[in-house]
């Protein structure tokens, strides 16, 4: 070999391994095979489960763990514990679990479990099947692991189970033993106390049989639509004149699903079905018991198909080509190209929790950040884009006010958390909702406060551009929010997430100083923003002034309305006050404001605005 090829080799190498440095992120695989026999009378099903298992980190593991959910549902389970101990209990859950009778309670019951044929050994925890691994598997590998069980569908209590309150036969999540997340973090074998969820992206090809009366509806596609008398991609009308369902008491389903992480789905034989198609030909689908507490449902369809074309022109395109609204569950839970909500609503509160779980799609389903740790990327990043789509599907709609208003209770409260803390690790429910809901939405609607709204959508949609169909964790996203904004945030997501330090600004003293205004501002909370301040003329226009934070490294730009703009010197945020001097003078002033759009979740705006408000005192000379 000539020396200027072995040169050329080293180079390829250098830069190979260069790019491998460069590219760390790594995601494992599933596809799932199920074929699932339901007894409807015994409410329990067979299944038979096979699962390639790819391993793209670059660990050896020895072992695996699969979550088996249905076995919260018992008496004396984690759940069951939790529910009836914590301070304020879920009034959904409460002590119903531990009242369930032998036949209502659920479970999961492995027969038997193999890795490329060779039987394992296995330990049932709870609701974790602990799995010691026949041979260990090495990065790159696929491995597939052979199961059949037996299950027991539960009375329905908490999202899953059956007979739900409105009549719904059988809502089907968290239903099958599901591998557990093995990430960047490790594995997140966490028992189900009732919170959130991770999952391992990956294909499911499902196949269920029940007794022909039955309509279902799904996450995926439906395969085999003729046979059953059913439409494309889901349920479309009911074929009693079918031959299949003519000779056979059992009709097989076949569904599959590219590229989610996780399966849903839903059976009932009083279902009725109504569809629309967006322009772009992705099919909704809404499967509801109509009956004279279900009329809403009519007027439903119109606004789901103005919701999904909001979200995709404003947040990032939904890829798949259909979606499923579903009379189920116990209030309203997302999955995977289908929703469960109860039914029985008036227009507004059916409308707002099918926006809601709808644009779960986005965050969670698309975005599939690990929910349990960082719920408030989930649930609040959902809170903000469904307030942003309900504030155009609504007249006289307020986005936002009651995310602020609870965040602002809980903080009186004292029982706020940091975001940080573990969905199931919160001491009341209280906190964990306004932490995950509030807070969350918060921190989006504030952060267009602190770089300007039009760049926080820019960034919304590059975020999902991104990362959708990954694993996002709260750095990715803020990364993308400092490229787009060419600031740095680190301290403000630190500040928010990490900590429970409140923001308080208040404007100390107006002065007047010959043909200016010295106005003396003070940081009253421990966590630092950067302010706008808006002086009001008597004249009646406006200034504006920015005052960033040293520490944000930048700037933002005039957002729409603030015509008369200035970025003064910035405030390093260990000084407790800043003098602001402006060339008005105080004769001329009508009024001062601290953060006039009241995005910033300031706890107390009583010293906010300058004349004199709740006993605080200005001196004007």
């Amino acid at each position: 070999m000539s020396k200027r090829s072995i040169f050329l080799s080293l180079v390829s190498c250098f830069l190979s391994l260069a790019s491998i440095a460069q590219s760390t992120y790594w995601q494992q695989r599933v596809e799932y095979t199920m074929d699932i026999t339901m007894d409807v009378e015994d409410h329990q099903f067979k299944g038979d489960q096979k699962l390639k298992y790819t391993n793209n980190s670059p660990d050896t593991l020895d072992r695996v763990y699969f979550h088996l959910y249905f076995n919260a549902f018992q008496k004396g389970s984690m759940m069951d514990a939790r529910s009836r101990s914590i301070q304020d209990p879920d009034r959904r859950v409460s002590d119903r679990i531990m009242n369930l009778k032998e036949d209502e309670i659920g479970y999961q019951k492995i027969n038997s479990l193999k890795q490329d044929g060779a039987e394992l050994q296995y330990e049932v925890s709870g609701t974790i099947l602990e799995v010691k691994l026949d041979k260990p598997i090495l990065p790159g590998q696929t491995t597939l692991f052979d199961m059949q069980y037996d299950a027991q569908i539960p009375l329905q209590i908490r999202r899953s189970g059956r007979d739900n309150r409105e009549g719904i036969d059988y809502s089907m999540t968290q239903w099958y033993p599901k591998m557990v997340e093995y990430d960047m973090e490790g594995w997140h074998p966490n028992p189900y106390i009732g919170r959130e969820f991770h999952g391992v992206w990956g294909d499911f090809d499902v196949t269920i049989h029940i007794d022909n009366r039955y309509m279902i509806g799904a996450t995926g596609y439906l395969q085999n639509a003729a046979e059953i008398g059913m439409g494309y991609a889901g349920p479309v009308s009911k074929n009693e004149d079918s031959k299949q369902v003519q000779e056979s008491k059992i009709n097989s389903w076949h569904f599959v699903a590219p590229m989610v992480h996780d399966f849903a789905w839903v059976a009932d034989p009083d279902y009725t079905h109504t569809t629309i198609e967006l322009d772009n030909g992705t099919v909704l689908h809404f499967l509801f018991q109509k009956d004279s507490n279900t009329t809403n449902w009519d007027k439903l369809p119109e606004y789901a198909k103005k919701t999904f074309e909001i979200m995709n022109k404003d947040f990032g395109l939904y890829p798949y080509k259909q979606y499923t609204v579903a009379q189920g569950g116990d209030g309203g839970m997302e999955y995977p190209m289908i929703t469960l909500i109860s039914g029985e609503r008036s227009l507004r509160s059916l409308v707002g929790v099918t926006v809601h779980e709808a644009n779960h799609s986005w965050y969670q389903h698309l975005l599939g950040t690990n929910e349990a740790q960082y719920a408030w990327m989930d649930e609040g990043f959902t809170t903000y884009a469904s307030e942003y789509v309900m504030n155009q599907l609504f007249d006289k709609y307020t986005p936002h006010k009651g995310s602020y208003s609870s965040y602002f209770r809980l903080v009186e409260s004292g029982l706020q958390e940091p975001l940080t803390t573990h969905a199931d690790h919160f001491h009341t429910n209280r906190a964990y909702g306004v932490a995950a809901y509030s807070m969350g939405d918060i921190f989006l609607h504030q952060l267009s406060y602190v770089i300007g709204t039009e760049t926080l959508m820019q960034g919304m949609r590059r975020y999902f551009n991104e990362w959708n169909q990954k694993h996002p964790t709260p750095n990715d996203f803020i990364r993308v929010m400092e490229k787009v904004s060419g600031m740095e945030l680190g301290w403000y997501l630190e500040q928010w997430i990490e900590t429970t330090n409140t923001i308080d600004y208040g404007i100390q003293m107006v002065q007047a100083d010959e043909k200016q205004t010295n106005i003396r501002l003070e940081r009253i909370g421990r966590m630092p923003m950067p302010l706008d301040i808006e002086v009001v003329l008597k004249n009646g226009k406006s200034k504006y002034y920015n005052i960033p934070l040293r520490i944000m490294r930048g700037e933002k730009k005039a957002e729409e309305g603030m015509k008369d703009y200035t970025v003064v010197e910035d405030w390093p945020w260990t000084y407790p006050q800043y003098e602001l001097k402006i060339d008005v003078e105080l004769d001329d002033i009508e009024s001062i404001e601290i953060d006039p759009s009241e995005r910033m979740a300031d706890v107390d705006r009583s010293n906010n605005s300058y004349p004199v408000k709740a006993g605080i005192i200005f001196q004007s000379k």
